[in-house]
């Protein structure tokens, strides 16, 4: 998938956080910010919080687990529409210590079909060095 440069994303930001309202207010569990959405592309953030930390101080996985998953849904809606897509699998690979702070990820779709693909980097805040790297696929309902 790769965009033109004046391909706009399917909904505005306004639009998909009214979506997260009525259709998934448990993604305002973990206070994930959606900075930005785009075709294919969506960046968010996950605020600092002391109970997403696990021993020795590091951000939790299943907290970036969440950030990457919804990062990535924000990034299918945006380049399909389609609200009704769902995680067929994810699997991501921790790299390094995700110190207390703000949590970036930068998500974005390399395929789109039935089956969408695509990947997600987590920052943190002051850096641009991957904590994490996400890799999932969603399932896109049949149109009705």
């Amino acid at each position: 998938m790769t965009p033109s440069a004046s391909t706009s994303p399917h909904l505005s930001l306004d639009e998909f956080l009214l979506l997260l309202d009525t259709h998934h207010p448990f993604a305002k569990v973990l206070g994930i910010q959606i900075l930005e959405i785009g075709y294919g592309t969506a960046t968010l953030s996950l605020p600092p919080n002391p109970s997403f930390q696990r021993l020795g101080g590091i951000v939790a996985g299943p907290m970036l687990m969440g950030l990457a998953d919804l990062a990535m849904y924000a990034a299918v809606v945006g380049a399909t529409g389609n609200a009704e897509a769902v995680t067929a699998s994810l699997t991501i690979n921790f790299l390094r210590k995700s110190p207390p702070g703000t949590i970036y990820a930068h998500a974005r779709v390399l395929k789109t079909g039935r089956l969408c693909a695509g990947d997600v980097t987590l920052t943190g805040e002051g850096s641009a060095e991957p904590l994490a790297h996400s890799v999932s696929t969603w399932s896109l309902p049949k149109a009705q």
